[in-house]
C-alpha cells in the first residue's frame, strides 16, 4: 500500500473487499489493486546484491524476500557500527526503497527481528533471547506447519516456546524446527550461503516521476555509479565501457554507451565523460527510469607508470582523450599504434581503437626514428660520399631488413647518418639496386 492508501486506513494483510470498503466512499474509483511481482522483487533483490557486495563479501538473499548482509568483519573499515548503519539507510533512501532492519548476532534472528520496527530491531543491548521473545509465533507458520499447531496450544510468542523442553518440542514438532532455534539463539552454526558477484553488472534506479530535463538525471547517474565504482575496487574487476538506458513513460529505451581508455574505478571520472555525452543528448520524452550495465568485466591489471610524470599532471593523457572522444566523437581522435611488421612503412598506422603497444622487436627502437617520410627519398652519391641537404657521414649501421619476397622482395641496409650540421637521419641502400635513400629524420 501507498501512503494515499495508508490514510484511507488500508493496512497490510488487509482483504481486497475490505480496501474497497474503505476507499470507493471516499474517491469512488481510485484504488488500484496490482498483483505482486515476485520475478521483479528477484530482480531488485540482485541488483541490490551488487550494491551491497561494496558493503561486505558475505552476504545473501533470504526467504526471497530480504537481503542480508554479514557486518561483523566490517566494523573497522567503516568506523564502527553506526557509521555502517548510516551508510546503508542512505543508499537505501536514495534509491527509494522502504526498509525494515533487523540487527542481531545470527541471521535468522536479524530476519525474525525486522518484523519489530526498527528502533526494535537495532536494539542490541539486550541480550538475544530477550529480544526475539515478544515476537509473534506466527511469524514461523509459513516455514513450519506445527507453529500453528502450537499456536493452537495457547503459544503466542517466540519466548512462550523459549522456556519449553528441548527434548519434548522436538518430538512434537520434529529436529528441524528444533534445529532452527538452536540457530536462532546461537546454539548451532548457521552459515550464509556464499554469494558470487556476477559476470556482467546491471543497476537500476527508478525516480517514481516523470523527468524531462537531462540534468535531472544527474544525482540518479552519480548515484549509479559510485555503486559500480565500489563494486569494480571490491571485486578488483575493471571495465572499458557502461551502457546507459533511459527507460521513457511510453516503455521506450534509449541506449547511450560510455567509454573509457583507462578502464578506472573512479566515478568521478565517469560522471563527467557521462555528462559530456549527455550534453549531446535531448529527452525526446519523458523518463521514468534509468539502468547501467557493464557486459565485459575484467581484471584489473597493474597500470603502468605514464612517461610524463603523471605526478606533476592534474590530469592523465588517458582521461583527456576519454574526453574528447565523449565530446567529439570516437572517430575525431585516432591513435598512432605499432604493428609487428619488418618493413618501417607498415609498422605505425593510425587507429581508432585503444591497442596495446606492442612494437614487436624493441632491440632497435632507441636507434629507429619515430617519424618517417611519406615516400622514402632519393640520396645523391658521388664516389663514396653521400649527399641529403649537404654531405652526410655514417655513424652507426647497418641494420639489414629482408621481407616481402611473397610479393615484391625487399632487402634493405639502414643506417644512422649525419650531416655537418650534426642533424640525425635514418638511411637506407637498396642491395637490389644499390640506390640510397633517406627514410626518417630524428629530432
Amino acid at each position: 500500500m501507498n501512503d494515499s492508501a495508508a490514510a484511507l486506513g488500508i493496512k497490510q494483510h488487509m482483504s481486497a473487499t475490505t480496501a474497497r470498503a474503505l476507499a470507493e466512499p471516499e474517491t469512488p474509483g481510485s484504488l488500484l489493486l496490482l498483483e505482486r511481482d515476485v520475478a521483479a522483487e528477484q530482480y531488485c533483490l540482485e541488483q541490490l546484491c551488487c550494491w551491497a557486495y561494496s558493503i561486505t563479501p558475505t552476504l545473501c538473499i533470504h526467504t526471497q524476500d530480504s537481503l542480508q548482509l554479514e557486518i561483523g568483519g566490517c566494523l573497522k573499515l567503516f568506523g564502527g557500527l553506526n557509521n555502517i548503519l548510516t551508510e546503508i539507510s542512505l543508499n537505501m533512501e536514495a534509491r527509494a526503497y522502504r526498509v525494515e532492519y533487523g540487527l542481531a548476532s545470527t541471521p535468522k534472528a536479524a530476519w525474525l527481528l525486522s518484523f519489530a520496527g526498527n528502533e526494535n530491531a537495532l536494539n542490541i543491548h539486550c541480550a538475544l533471547a530477550e529480544r526475539l521473545a515478544p515476537l509473534p509465533l506466527s511469524l514461523l507458520e509459513d516455514l513450519f506447519s506445527s507453529a500453528k499447531s502450537l499456536h493452537l496450544a495457547g503459544l503466542r510468542t517466540l519466548g512462550d516456546i523459549f522456556s519449553l523442553p528441548s527434548a519434548a518440542l522436538t518430538r512434537r514438532c520434529g529436529k528441524d524446527f528444533s534445529d532452527f532455534l538452536q540457530q536462532l539463539l546461537g546454539q548451532r552454526q548457521d552459515i550464509l550461503p556464499q554469494y558470487l558477484p556476477p559476470r556482467n553488472y546491471v543497476d537500476k534506479y527508478l525516480f517514481g516521476y516523470e523527468v524531462k530535463v537531462n540534468n535531472e538525471l544527474l544525482p540518479a547517474i552519480k548515484l549509479l555509479l559510485q555503486s559500480l565504482c565500489r563494486f569494480l575496487r571490491n571485486t578488483q574487476l575493471r571495465t572499458d565501457a557502461v551502457t546507459w538506458q533511459l527507460i521513457s513513460m511510453d516503455s521506450q529505451l534509449h541506449n547511450m554507451v560510455v567509454r573509457s581508455s583507462s578502464s578506472n574505478s573512479n566515478w568521478e571520472s565517469w560522471f563527467q565523460l557521462t555528462q559530456i555525452q549527455l550534453e549531446n543528448q535531448q529527452l525526446k520524452n519523458s523518463v521514468e527510469g534509468l539502468s547501467l550495465t557493464c557486459e565485459d568485466l575484467h581484471a584489473i591489471e597493474q597500470e603502468s607508470i605514464d612517461l610524463f610524470s603523471p605526478r606533476n599532471q592534474s590530469e592523465s593523457l588517458g582521461s583527456l582523450l576519454d574526453r574528447l572522444r565523449s565530446r567529439l566523437g570516437l572517430q575525431a581522435i585516432e591513435k598512432i599504434s605499432c604493428r609487428d611488421e619488418h618493413l618501417p612503412e607498415f609498422a605505425l598506422h593510425l587507429s581508432n581503437e585503444d591497442l596495446a603497444d606492442n612494437c614487436g622487436s624493441k632491440q632497435h627502437s632507441e636507434q629507429r626514428p619515430f617519424w618517417l617520410l611519406p615516400q622514402p627519398q632519393a640520396v645523391k652519391q658521388h664516389g663514396k660520399k653521400l649527399y641529403w641537404n649537404g654531405a652526410l657521414r655514417l655513424i652507426v649501421g647497418p641494420e639489414r631488413i629482408e621481407d616481402n619476397w611473397w610479393q615484391e622482395a625487399v632487402s634493405r641496409d639502414y643506417y644512422i647518418a649525419a650531416n655537418n650540421g650534426n642533424q640525425h637521419y635514418w638511411i637506407f641502400r637498396d642491395r637490389l639496386t644499390s640506390s640510397w635513400f633517406i627514410h626518417g629524420i630524428f629530432a
